[in-house]
């Protein structure tokens, strides 16, 4: 992403919080700057301790409440892989992907295929569905741990 669609989405979640008359602080301004710096699907551990790169005063729960407030405002997605753990990923409305999840090292890849996306809306008409989103994951070793395992 571009410095520009970074602030732009800071702006928007700025416009967010105004409109919900919610407190805009240097801190929650601090968050969303960094998670919009930071690209890929992060834990909120890993993500935190991003957050601490840049202020240490910043508390965990207070990256948590405005990592949920980044999804609230449709700027950041809540992930959920097979490990149980809550990754969040930026949002962007107009990219859609799924995901190849390695089952050994975590490694997370997007994918986009217009395959993928033609065979779900057929499915989903042939079904009746109307489509308002889904998860797609695809559960695997990657090339890297494969390799490892061979060489073990």
């Amino acid at each position: 992403m571009t410095t520009q669609e970074h602030q732009e989405q800071l702006t928007e979640f700025l416009a967010f919080m105004n409109r919900k008359g919610l407190n805009i602080t240097l801190q929650r301004r601090t968050i969303a700057e960094a998670f919009f710096d930071l690209p890929g699907h992060h834990s909120l551990e890993e993500f935190y301790q991003h957050i601490l790169q840049r202020d240490t005063g910043i508390g965990q729960t207070t990256v948590y409440r405005t990592l949920k407030l980044l999804c609230d405002a449709g700027l950041a997605t809540e992930i959920h892989f097979s490990d149980g753990i809550t990754r969040y990923e930026i949002a962007r409305p107009d990219s859609h992907h799924d995901h190849l999840v390695c089952l050994e090292c975590g490694k997370i890849v997007e994918i986009c295929d217009s395959r993928i996306e033609k065979i779900q809306r057929e499915l989903a008409e042939t079904y009746g569905f109307r489509l308002r989103g889904h998860v797609h994951n695809l559960y695997g070793i990657c090339a890297d741990c494969r390799e490892k395992e061979a060489a073990s």
